[in-house]
């Protein structure tokens, strides 16, 4: 009698042995499952404000978006919906004309259930332009040319010589240094240099897209600003920022990148088929 409780009770240990085995084979097999094999991020700058409107110098600072920002918006939303893209995550900068950017987004592409889960960061920010914040945009280029022994023609000049992306490039390392000068230390945020800018941007993406491929999220929103994403498309895939028109893509324009094998690839770049498309199904 003895004998057969032994043999039942090493039966037993081993069926429970071999049940913890596949529960943890299928829990391996669920975690792998969870994982994307690739993330695609549509990468979109925020509709027009009040301030671009009247030619003011936006970067931290903030201001709605204009009925024709809102509009614009809302028909990339539409052109999302007709396309039948659907997001799993959405995040935007901070700032509130990105947010706003994003709900708009959302509300139009059948989406809005995703805004409460909405995530914001700093990262995603437009350049700092310190001291230089809401000046009329002549006055601030002016400011600068002047602060580097240049004319305003002379430094627009060199601006379009260079091309968008070093333009702002020199822009930002200038603006930086310029700005030492001016700023009071603990009244006003200083301008920040490019690699500054570059360092926090694009460290942000990457972080984006590497919780959503952990996450298993294939399709994600990001909503920020002209200047910022001409960093990120250079700094992610050296080439495509010659795509991008002087002065930064075009409000709600689309830059598709995709995340695969660890490796960034920029499909389009201010793309805007899709407010086409949702203009069209008005």
């Amino acid at each position: 009698m003895k004998k057969m409780q032994k043999v039942l009770l090493s039966f037993f240990v081993l069926v429970t042995l071999l049940a913890g085995c596949a529960s943890n084979t299928d829990n391996e097999k669920e975690t792998a499952k969870k994982e994307s094999d690739e993330v695609v991020i549509y990468l979109t700058r925020h509709g027009k404000t009040m301030l671009n409107t009247i030619d003011r110098s936006q970067g931290w600072i903030d201001a709605p978006l204009t009925p024709a920002g809102v509009e614009v918006a809302e028909f990339l939303g539409k052109g999302l919906k007709e396309e039948g893209i659907e997001f799993d995550e959405v995040h935007s900068s901070d700032s509130g004309r990105a947010i706003e950017t994003a709900e708009v987004i959302l509300k139009n592409n059948g989406q809005e259930d995703l805004i409460s889960s909405l995530s914001k960061h700093q990262g995603l920010r437009e350049y700092n332009f310190g001291t230089f914040e809401g000046m009329m945009n002549e006055e601030m280029q002016s400011e600068l040319a002047k602060a580097i022994g240049q004319t305003p023609e002379e430094w627009m000049a060199k601006m379009q010589e260079l091309g968008w992306y070093e333009g702002i490039k020199m822009f930002a390392d200038n603006i930086s240094k310029v700005d030492k000068e001016r700023v009071e230390e603990g009244v006003n945020w200083p301008a920040e240099d490019y690699q500054t800018i570059a360092d926090r941007s694009v460290g942000s993406i990457k972080e984006i897209a590497e919780n959503a491929q952990k996450n298993g999220s294939k399709n994600v929103l990001v909503v920020s600003h002209g200047m910022t994403i001409t960093t990120i498309v250079a700094e992610l895939d050296n080439g495509k920022e010659a795509d991008i028109p002087f002065g930064g893509p075009k409000n709600a324009s689309i830059q598709k990148i995709t995340y695969k094998d660890g490796k960034y690839t920029v499909e389009t770049v201010n793309d805007l088929t899709l407010i086409e498309k949702g203009q069209a199904a008005k």
